[in-house]
């Protein structure tokens, strides 16, 4: 059990540790001459970072470097696309795709020779020179890192770094200094809305709970991310695990709860994993539990799994499977500040909202106030995915343009092709076309333009997807997530879904556009939670912004993009083929046979392909190399 003291003289003593990691910070300095830091996050632990990192260790053992080099796995750097990351201090050094046969080449090179190893250090998209230092990177130099600031810096399986960093003392500011409405005034002052997608504002939230008459309250962390594409939540809690828990300390003794629960997907091991860590070893330091640094203030935290049910992200839905249910949603009102879980009054916060309070309560809240738009306060962390070419994470003041998104952080759109389109919010958000690229992403002006904020995935497209197969895919996942408690969602969706396929087939009329926009608007109106009233967004959106694209497929029986495949054909020029026959001995099912016509200049029959055998795989267009096969 540790008392204040203790946690200020830990913060002191690992100060020279881990001041090498500070941006900006000179020499070297503290006991370890260098330091290697290698991403643990889920996408580099899947491309082999863990046995980068048991590499690094047993060739500093073998070169007796214990004492000098201090090796780090810590949470995801953000940007994913380079990975897996390894970056050496205090040179800064970005070392990006690092194979594990790499590593004793970085040991002998530099970590004993001194050298950089030029040819792995990363490069931007379109320079020449590689970029040094992870910040200096046009990935890094736009983004604010407010919820991701310990992501990629710390070891976040050592409370002790943690504390390093400031950690805890939020908590001992408010225990020690503030009253509950100071804390919860602190929060309302800041402008921090909720990140889980609704943007409700998270101070009003806390007051509501606070306010409720009731002898036991909760405090919930909804860490169930299930959108397509989004994994914010799942960084943070892999990067920086007690920034969760000690916010959810401070928003219990502000609402007066002595219990938390975090709900997570069992689909994050990595995630799981650390949580268990950091609670274990917050409790062994008295930082969870009773009396907490002797302050008289009690509170415990508990892990719940969820199945990987998306409705579950809900927040009553999300109670009503921590309480061993079936996860679906209850009518509201009663909202959860007054009757959530068990009946009691609840505050439910997702991880990205919590990864903000510490900060707020030590920087104070017109220091989180001063970033960001009027309405839309502090940063946002996006998921960038899709057709870019710096996939990753990016935290970003509200406001900021997507055009900057794009094209500087995310590097423009590989292979010269074309922005058509960024999906902000996923199943439930909607299409922002090229025509408004310099929307600023905040919450009213994406809502303004049928989008939503949602929980922080964006999916970019280029010039070869189709819009209409893009709506059908968030509908599909919608449809397959429904809970079905409601008929609006459960076959409402579905009918959708329906009239969707007939488009992407070649069978609507006009009047089935009508159909579905006026069932849109019906399913928005009449489903019980968040996951109905948001599935028809992809469409709407879709059908406001790319409206000739449905009716390309309609009148046209086309598909602009050629991805629809009931509207595909290819076709062989006789002129240009030169009878090579590669065409056909690709063809899976021998839809492609040589006719009797040799062209002028060639010595060989062309060949042709039989559409009533064609099953438009794609496979022949791929293998010629002279243009002779067309897609139309």
């Amino acid at each position: 059990m540790k008392s204040i003291a203790d946690i200020m003289a830990i913060r002191e003593s690992m100060q020279a540790r881990i001041n090498m990691r500070k941006k900006g910070a000179e020499g070297k300095v503290g006991p370890y001459k260098r330091q290697v830091l290698i991403c643990g996050g889920t996408g580099c632990h899947s491309n082999n970072s863990t046995k980068i990192y048991n590499e690094f260790n047993n060739i500093i053992k073998e070169k007796g470097l214990e004492n000098d080099v201090l090796t780090v796995m810590t949470g995801c750097f953000g940007l994913c696309a380079v990975g897996p990351i390894v970056i050496v201090y205090p040179e800064d050094a970005f070392y990006s795709k690092v194979k594990v046969e790499d590593v004793r080449e970085i040991v002998e090179e530099h970590l004993i020779g001194g050298k950089v190893v030029k040819r792995l250090l990363h490069t931007d998209i379109g320079e020449t020179q590689p970029v040094v230092a992870l910040w200096d990177s046009n990935f890094y130099k736009k983004q604010t890192r407010v919820a991701l600031r310990n992501c990629g810096v710390i070891n976040p399986e050592n409370i002790d770094e943690y504390i390093a960093f400031d950690g805890y003392q939020a908590l001992i500011k408010v225990l020690t200094g503030m009253t509950q409405q100071e804390v919860i005034d602190t929060v309302l002052k800041s402008g921090l809305r909720g990140r889980g997608g609704a943007g409700f504002p998270t101070g009003r939230k806390w007051q509501f709970t606070h306010d409720a008459v009731g002898d036991v309250k909760y405090v919930c962390c909804n860490a169930d991310e299930g959108d397509p594409g989004a994994f914010m939540d799942r960084s943070v809690l892999e990067g920086d695990p007690h920034a969760v828990l000690e916010a959810m300390m401070i928003a219990g003794f502000a609402v007066g709860s002595d219990q938390g629960y975090i709900y997570v997907r069992a689909e994050y091991p990595i995630a799981v994993h650390r949580l268990q860590v950091a609670i274990r070893q917050a409790r062994e330091y008295g930082l969870l539990g009773k009396n907490i640094l002797g302050t008289g203030f009690s509170f415990d935290i508990e892990i719940r799994l969820g199945a990987g049910a998306v409705v579950c992200g809900e927040e009553t839905a999300l109670m009503t499977s921590i309480e061993g249910h079936r996860g679906e949603p209850r009518p509201r009102p009663p909202f959860p500040a007054i009757k959530g879980l068990f009946g009691k009054p609840t505050l439910l916060n997702n991880v990205e909202t919590y990864a903000n309070i510490c900060q707020i309560i030590l920087r104070g809240a017109e220091w989180f106030a001063s970033m960001g738009t009027e309405k839309s306060k502090g940063t946002k962390v996006f998921a960038l995915g899709g057709k870019i070419n710096n996939t990753g994470l990016v935290e970003i003041p509200m406001g900021t343009p997507l055009r900057q998104v794009i094209e500087d952080i995310g590097g423009g759109i590989p292979n010269g092709k074309k922005f058509k389109a960024a999906q902000t919010g996923g199943p439930s958000g909607g299409c922002i076309p090229a025509s408004l690229i310099d929307t600023p992403i905040d919450y009213d002006s994406l809502i303004a333009i049928g989008s939503m904020m949602g929980s922080g995935g964006l999916i970019v497209m280029d010039e070869d997807n189709c819009m209409v197969d893009i709506a059908k895919f968030f509908l599909e996942f919608t449809v397959d997530e429904s809970c079905g408690k409601c008929t609006a969602c459960r076959l409402g969706t579905r009918r959708l879904l329906e009239m969707l396929t007939k488009v992407t087939e070649g069978t609507a009329t006009m009047q089935t556009l009508d159909d579905m926009e006026k069932l849109c608007y019906y399913i928005k109106e009449n489903s019980l939670c968040g996951l109905g009233q948001t599935a028809p967004n992809p469409v709407l959106s879709t059908l406001r912004y790319f409206r000739d694209e449905y009716e390309a497929h309609v009148k046209e029986k086309r598909c602009p993009a050629g991805v629809c495949k009931k509207l595909i054909s290819y076709k062989i020029d006789k002129d240009k083929c030169i009878g090579c026959g590669m065409c056909a001995r690709k063809c899976p099912v021998g839809a492609i046979a040589k006719t009797d016509y040799v062209a002028e200049g060639h010595k060989l029959p062309s060949f042709a392909i039989d559409t009533s055998k064609c099953v438009k795989c794609g496979a022949c267009i791929e293998s010629c190399r002279f243009g002779a096969i067309s897609r139309g």
